[in-house]
């Protein structure tokens, strides 16, 4: 039985990657609104019905790549090592994600990573979906910080922040800079930012 329920999961991540993928590719070729459902079902073999099932929305197709960071930095507090608060933990993962050029950082320079960041900034829609999603990350991240006003308010400002930096590094490589090029004022950014939280949040 259990090998029957890893095969099912296993069969419905494929689905879930085939049916993304080729709507990426198509939004990436003809641009979000000039991509229907319809033909983002026909290029993944599969119904409308069925990619209803996967993605409830047409934006999702192009951020679930953001849905498993969703939860993150919440993932990050709760796992931290001992000796280690929750700021110095997000900070520290932070700048590991700069190092490792995750390109939700926005310091990636590779052409697949930049054209989607195109795709998505440049796509009101999608934009206004993603804000939908870091919501869900700030109230994780308060949930992880104990709930309560006062986690909410904290997990705002470090989700704020972590978008903020994100953004000001895809700016400047999208202008043309390479990622080595933006990494140490991108590490200097995150300094400052986590330095200032820290002097005005209880973390």
């Amino acid at each position: 039985m259990s090998g029957d329920m890893g095969l099912r999961a296993r069969k419905k991540q494929r689905t879930y990657q085939v049916i993304s993928d080729a709507a990426i590719a198509l939004f990436l070729a003809k641009g979000f609104d000039r991509v229907s459902v319809a033909e983002i079902a026909e290029a993944a073999e599969v119904s409308k019905p069925t990619l209803f099932r996967y993605f409830p929305a047409k934006e999702d197709l192009a951020l679930h790549r953001f849905a498993d960071h969703r939860d993150e930095a919440a993932r990050v507090v709760a796992g931290r090592p001992a000796g280690v608060g929750p700021l110095r933990a997000l900070h520290l993962h932070f700048v590991d994600g700069l190092v490792r050029r995750d390109p939700v950082t926005g310091l990636s320079d590779e052409e697949p990573v930049l054209a989607f960041h195109r795709l998505l900034y440049g796509t009101p829609s999608l934009v206004a979906r993603l804000y939908a999603y870091q919501g869900a990350s700030e109230r994780a991240l308060a949930e992880a910080l104990g709930g309560g006003v006062p986690a909410r308010l904290a997990a705002g400002q470090v989700i704020a922040v972590q978008r903020i930096l994100a953004e000001e590094n895809w700016q400047r490589i999208d202008a043309g800079e390479s990622a080595d090029e933006v990494e140490a004022d991108a590490v200097a950014a995150a300094e400052l930012a986590f330095r200032q939280l820290g002097e005005g949040l209880p973390l």
